[in-house]
């Protein structure tokens, strides 16, 4: 457990070094251009990372019996910042979504901490009711209400990227606690008719479905951030073109700091760079899973696999939009694209799991 947990922090601590190094090299030239200062995303992803640090030594100390106790109230709370940031006038609304407060100059997303209180809630849910998980009407319904009320405010702002994460984590936990294998059918028909569902009414996100299909048919549409993304991992080659010397940042990939920062890294650091990065999330994800398989407590074993399995998901994701495998979704890559939330929320994660590790009699 010991040895797990000084990998974890090892590793978190290189994947944030570099996140920030890449954040500084991505974004200074739209920085300076748009703040008249080639710091300004750096400084603010500092500040975020300063109070996620914070956050991730108090959870890491605190007895997680208080967070077990606790679960209905942050639930409560989660749900009424959700239906707080739809309202206009309260939410601010960036990128076309509702779905950020504004503090000053910083900016918080509720759907990011939906996604730990869910863990939480869902981890407490099934170590009361695993033995009768089985008992649809009673026992598993409930749960799903809850879920799927979350996910409903969500989608309202809409964050279709989040809604995904989570629904996706839920459905890994649900898996791992003995749920039969034939409502999992019933579910992948009903979370595919939900989701073409949910393309047909939005006209952008068919957008997004055909220029993922085919990026040249709109080059400079819809297909345009994708096409530019390729443009920027092709010619980094094996070695890259040197680091902060990336062409794409120069107004050609919109927003490079964000969900293509990848592509930045790519670019800069060429092939072999990425592929250690890809590895060290991998090796970070392996470590997690060895704590979950020693962990008796299920409780804590299901807070486990929900993290592990929501930073792999949302980590996969993004790189498969960044290099033309899914479509463009908006999700981050976990301690490397700019946003405070997601930092602040990846290390609460982190912070969970070495609680679980670490305080382990």
């Amino acid at each position: 457990m010991k040895k797990s947990s000084l990998y974890i922090k090892l590793i978190t601590s290189i994947l944030i070094f570099f996140g920030m190094l890449m954040i500084y090299s991505s974004s200074y030239v739209w920085s300076n251009y748009k703040f008249s200062n080639k710091y300004h995303y750096l400084i603010y992803q500092l500040i975020f990372l300063f109070a996620g640090i914070i956050v991730l030594k108090f959870i890491k100390k605190m007895d997680i019996n208080i967070i077990k106790k606790n679960t209905n109230l942050l639930l409560v709370v989660g749900i009424i910042l959700l239906g707080l940031v739809i309202v206009p006038g309260i939410g601010v609304v960036r990128n076309g979504s509702r779905s950020w407060f504004s503090i000053g100059p910083l900016g918080f997303q509720p759907s990011e901490l939906m996604k730990i209180i869910l863990i939480v809630f869902t981890a407490k849910y099934l170590e009361k009711y695993h033995v009768k998980i089985n008992n649809i009407k009673d026992n598993l319904f409930p749960l799903l209400y809850v879920i799927f009320t979350c996910i409903f405010l969500i989608m309202l702002e809409p964050d279709f990227g989040s809604s995904m994460i989570i629904i996706l984590t839920i459905i890994s936990m649900l898996f791992n606690s003995g749920l039969k294998y034939k409502f999992f059918g019933i579910l992948g028909i009903f979370g595919l008719a939900s989701i073409t569902g949910l393309i047909l009414i939005a006209p952008y996100r068919l957008a997004r479905i055909i220029s993922f299909v085919n990026p040249w048919k709109d080059p400079l549409g819809s297909g345009y951030q994708i096409i530019q993304s390729l443009y920027a991992i092709g010619p980094g080659g094996l070695f890259g073109h040197g680091l902060f010397s990336s062409r794409q940042k120069y107004f050609y990939l919109p927003e490079p700091q964000t969900d293509f920062i990848f592509a930045i890294l790519c670019e800069e650091l060429g092939f072999l760079a990425s592929g250690v990065i890809i590895i060290l999330f991998i090796f970070l994800f392996y470590n997690f899973y060895q704590i979950s398989i020693r962990e008796n407590d299920l409780f804590k074993k299901f807070i486990i696999i929900g993290i592990s399995s929501s930073l792999a998901i949302q980590t996969l994701m993004n790189l498969c939009v960044v290099v033309g495998l899914l479509p463009v979704t908006g999700v981050t890559l976990p301690f490397f694209s700019y946003g405070g939330s997601s930092l602040v929320v990846s290390l609460i994660s982190i912070g969970l799991i070495l609680n679980i590790s670490e305080n382990k009699k």
